[in-house]
């Protein structure tokens, strides 16, 4: 099948001309030879992304669609499917990844020889590998565990029986005829894992699919998953039986003979799951797709540690079908109570003394209806940790997460303790996300001080290990700010001291910057001045236009719009991958292209080196003929930012290229500079105050509240 199967949206369009959807809209109306829509719809249509590459190189509109863009336009509009299309991808990378000269040898020719040839040779690397034959196939041929079917749900009341029948594998080879849409698409992506190689390009394309599509999938964030696999320890079994897109799993250290077990109720993730461990790491891998609670697929599986992020408030997981499972020693969970069967779960199928991290929502701590059950994980020595997260930790992110931390005891111990832990004290401003750094080292060292003795000496507003009766009351309230001592007055004092100090600093810093009054007498020079565009000045040499990407290497921060429109710093992150980002120089003027404001941003010494985020645009003026506070400056007009604007029936898009500034000599540019860098100071002076007034305001109430401020 031709690459004319795939489609391309405007929005696809755009990004790959490297313009607005305005300018695409133009096009459309402009041009009697642009290509008429494939599908889609009348409000959002698509169309073929061969006819849309040949006219935009006839027109000149782009001298080659680059290779990334191509590829992820070819996933995104494949005919089955962006997530057919990614497991395709998946098993192609993986095929290049262990049998590169296999792949050469079925890929020469024409597509059809590539679809009917490449099932053969993806059955030789996905039977040893995760999900081949059976979901319990391993990695590398190693043996595959004994484990019993799991394909149907059990009667009610039975859990399912060590019965001899083959369960669902995550991963099956596809067939020809599947395979024959794709051929277009799997030979880019070989061409594209050529460069990175065949992890990174999986994780790329993984990554961006993942943030085209945020409603469909609840994530656990990278710095989570890395917290929970800490927390649970070296294991050389590991079991995670909501996996998800894997987060946890490949967050697990690497060790010895490590196997790794997987499953999800979504064969799509179970098959992607599968596909990003095979690529991340030599160790065998079990994934398998079906209803963990209803029919676990590793039911003689007792693992060293097990993770989870378990789906939230379900009513429907089992309740009426499973009220004699043996799961239960804990206690049957009420209907309302999916998140503490998920916890008994876990348990059963960890070994004795392994360790269980699981997420969990906050009420899990303290509904009545679910009192027993962690009332009696309590007694019999299995939850050894409560750790309340910072809101923003996980989704939904208005919300402080709780980690629970449980071990399936060997025996009872005497004295029981719980460490209960709050780390909301490390939440970040606005959208700027947790300070993951405080929360690691702070919530790693009182868990270990923890385990090693069986308690920790109190932290005041931080944790403390309490006595398991002291929980065991009507509630069994596990909540850790209802348990845990506010800070020390002391600490509270001095902390609101520093605010308030640093606070009157700033006004009086913002006092100086206050720009002087208008004087009506000395009106602006009369006359029009001559104007240009910055797409004309990018045509002509004067500045660089860049769009921000999708992905980049690690560890790298990412300037996000948000970070633009607030004035912090870079607080974001990409997918990983080995595509060449664009890094941020001292002088670049950054703007956002959504959202309607007039803001743009000079680049200081402290943001140079970031990664640019996507709906960014970064101008990077040739110092010789602009100046960039003058740039920055006209840039944020409200009447050019209006007449530079898109609207859609919900959103606002910014077309850089149409804003205007006047065309003015240097010396004068430098001029209008210098004041609008003063005005940015300002702007900057009032936002560090507001944030310092909040705090302090914030403090006092506290302090005042709980005791450790007095009135006077």
């Amino acid at each position: 099948m031709q690459d004319s199967a795939t489609e391309v949206t405007a929005a696809g369009i755009a990004r790959l001309a490297g313009v607005g959807r305005a300018a695409v809209s133009n096009w459309r109306r402009r041009h009697a030879d642009f290509p008429q829509p494939a599908g889609g719809t009348e409000t959002s249509p698509s169309f073929a992304l061969a006819e849309v590459e040949h006219w935009l190189r006839r027109h000149g509109k782009l001298a080659e669609v680059p290779l990334r863009e191509r590829v992820w336009q070819q996933l995104a509009g494949h005919p089955d499917g962006p997530v057919t299309a990614l497991t395709h991808a998946g098993c192609v990378l993986l095929l290049i990844h262990d049998r590169p000269l296999l792949w050469l040898e079925v890929s020469a020719g024409s597509d059809e020889r590539l679809a009917a040839l490449l099932p053969g040779a993806l059955e030789q690397v996905l039977t040893p590998r995760p999900g081949g034959g059976t979901s319990g196939s391993p990695v590398n041929g190693a043996e595959p565990v004994n484990t019993p079917s799991a394909v149907h749900s059990p009667p009610p009341g039975r859990h399912a029986s060590p019965a001899a029948e083959p369960r669902p594998a995550a991963l099956r080879p596809p067939t020809a005829p599947q395979l024959l849409p794709s051929a277009p698409l799997l030979r880019g992506v070989a061409e594209l894992a050529a460069g990175p190689g065949a992890r990174q390009t999986f994780e790329f394309l993984l990554g961006r699919h993942l943030d085209a599509n945020p409603r469909q999938y609840t994530l656990t964030p990278a710095d989570l998953a890395g917290l929970m696999a800490d927390l649970a320890g070296p294991a050389r079994t590991v079991l995670d039986p909501a996996c998800g897109t894997g987060a946890l799993l490949r967050a697990v250290t690497p060790c010895p003979d490590q196997r790794l077990y997987a499953q999800d109720s979504a064969p799509e993730l179970a098959a992607l799951t599968a596909l990003r461990l095979a690529l991340h790491t030599r160790a065998p891998v079990h994934a398998a797709a079906g209803d963990t609670l209803r029919a676990d697929a590793h039911p003689q599986v007792r693992a060293d540690a097990v993770l989870c992020h378990p789906p939230f408030n379900e009513r429907d997981w089992g309740h009426d079908d499973l009220a004699y499972d043996p799961r239960w020693e804990y206690g049957f969970p009420a209907r309302t109570e999916s998140e503490l069967a998920w916890v008994q779960h876990a348990l059963a199928r960890v070994r004795d003394g392994g360790t269980a991290v699981l997420l969990m929502p906050p009420a899990a701590a303290s509904r009545r209806s679910g009192r027993r059950v962690r009332a009696d994980l309590l007694r019999r020595g299995a939850l050894r940790a409560v750790v309340a997260l910072p809101a923003g930790a996980a989704p939904p992110y208005n919300i402080p997460l709780h980690l629970w931390v449980l071990r399936r005891p060997e025996q009872a111990p005497a004295h029981p303790e719980v460490l209960l832990a709050d780390a909301g004290r490390f939440a970040g401003e606005g959208r700027d996300g947790p300070d993951w750094r405080g929360v690691r080292e702070t919530v790693l060292e009182v868990w270990r001080a923890h385990d090693r003795t069986g308690r920790l000496d109190e932290r005041p507003g931080l944790a403390r290990s309490v006595p398991v009766i002291e929980l065991l009351d009507d509630d069994v309230d596990l909540a850790p700010a209802r348990r845990l001592p506010p800070p020390a007055a002391a600490d509270g004092a001095d902390r609101l001291a520093e605010v308030h100090g640093r606070l009157g600093e700033t006004l009086r810093l913002t006092a100086e910057l206050t720009p002087p009054p208008v004087d009506p007498a000395r009106p602006a020079a009369p006359g029009r001045r001559p104007l240009t565009t910055v797409g004309e000045l990018a045509r002509t040499g004067a500045l660089v236009m860049r769009t921000g990407g999708n992905g980049g290497p690690a560890r790298v921060p990412v300037l996000t719009d948000h970070d633009v429109l607030a004035g912090t710093g870079p607080s974001g992150t990409l997918p990983e991958s080995e595509e060449e980002a664009v890094l941020t120089e001292p002088g670049d003027v950054v703007v956002p292209v959504l959202g309607g404001g007039s803001v743009a941003r000079v680049v200081d010494e402290a943001t140079a080196g970031a990664a640019l985020g996507r709906n960014l645009v970064l101008l990077r003026p040739d110092p010789a003929a602009l100046d960039a506070w003058f740039l920055a400056g006209f840039l944020r007009g409200t009447a050019n930012n209006r007449q530079a604007s898109s609207y859609a029936s919900t959103a606002t898009r910014l077309d850089v290229r149409r804003l205007r500034l006047p065309r003015l000599p240097r010396e004068e540019q430098e001029r209008y500079g210098a004041r609008f860098r003063a005005l940015d100071e300002f702007e900057r002076a009032l936002r560090r105050a507001g944030r310092l007034g909040e705090q302090l305001v914030r403090g006092m109430y506290d302090g005042l509240t709980d005791g450790t401020i007095a009135p006077d």
